[in-house]
């Protein structure tokens, strides 16, 4: 193992303990599947030159990928809007999972990267009609588990100046390869010491996390975004079926930093992690670890993954 994939770890909601199997996974390149050290594309692949592709975070569990119909749903409309060929249908696309994921023995702690690509581009220029070779699909099935501190404990947020872009611009809703806002998010909120960064809409209403999705907690009610300037989350939609589900007043609307501030509690959601606890926004304490709230949340969740699961078959 090299010294740079050893220090390869997450941040924020993303951090996990190194597991030692990532150096020799193998990885599913247009249906070859490779040991992680020859996994390669081509310089002239539309994601590697332009950024011109869409892609999904899985959650493995319990030998199943969780809500997997919800993100092929997602990739496939993505794809559709961007309108970009995937090449193989999503039956097809499901057997290559698993495919992979057999091939690795991985049945649990395994989070995947599904990316999808416009292809080969016969030189390097915006204008699809230069693309030469059918969509570039590329799985990368990886052990990686949050820590439980994480769960338990919470991350801090920091607001960064970076927004949410107007759709016109760039569409916040695609799950594209183009992440430079989120990343230059990201690299403002750890400069200033934080764990993930929190977004603005262009009206300076709070929008979402540069990874996550963003809630807060007032007098026993939960709050998070209009969804106007965010991606439509799976887990983010699951937490706000599960509140209704439990009587939990759940509203989507804009609220701004002096509603969050004022906060009882607050919590973020994504495949990886769940739901996990936000302590502490720009330097203002809301709570020392996990609320009753977000317990409540994540217990539920967890009974709906498990459901969700427990009622997919595989190929």
């Amino acid at each position: 193992m090299n010294a740079a994939y050893s220090a390869m770890m997450g941040k924020g909601t993303h951090d996990y303990r190194e597991d030692p199997r990532n150096a020799e996974i193998l990885i599913n390149v247009n249906g070859k599947i490779v040991p992680r050290a020859e996994a390669m594309v081509s310089v002239f692949d539309s994601g590697f030159m332009l950024g011109d592709g869409v892609w999904e975070g899985l959650r493995v569990h319990r030998e199943r990928i969780a809500f997997l119909d919800q993100h092929l749903d997602r990739l496939f409309e993505g794809a559709k809007a961007i309108d970009m060929d995937v090449g193989i249908d999503r039956a097809m696309l499901e057997r290559r999972l698993y495919e992979t994921l057999d091939a690795n023995g991985s049945s649990e702690g395994v989070h995947i990267r599904l990316m999808v690509t416009r292809g080969i581009r016969s030189t390097p220029y915006q204008d699809p009609r230069v693309v030469v070779s059918p969509a570039t699909i590329v799985i990368v099935p990886e052990y990686k588990e949050p820590l439980p501190e994480t769960v338990e404990k919470g991350i801090r947020l920091f607001t960064v100046h970076v927004r949410r872009g107007d759709p016109a611009v760039q569409d916040p809703k695609l799950n594209s390869h183009s992440k430079l806002n989120c990343i230059t998010a990201c690299i403002q909120a750890t400069k200033a010491g934080a764990d993930e960064a929190l977004m603005l809409d262009p009206q300076g209403f709070v929008a979402t996390c540069n990874s996550t999705h963003f809630f807060i907690v007032r007098k026993g009610e939960v709050w998070t975004s209009s969804g106007d300037y965010c991606l439509g989350g799976i887990t983010r939609g699951t937490v706000i079926d599960l509140c209704r589900d439990a009587d939990i007043p759940v509203f989507e609307k804009n609220f701004s930093l002096t509603d969050v501030y004022g906060a009882d509690e607050a919590f973020v959601t994504g495949t990886f992690a769940g739901v996990v606890p936000v302590t502490e926004v720009d330097g203002r304490g809301l709570t020392e670890a996990r609320g009753p709230m977000v317990e409540r949340l994540q217990e539920l969740y967890a009974a709906r993954l498990a459901t969700d699961v427990a009622a997919r078959s595989r190929p």
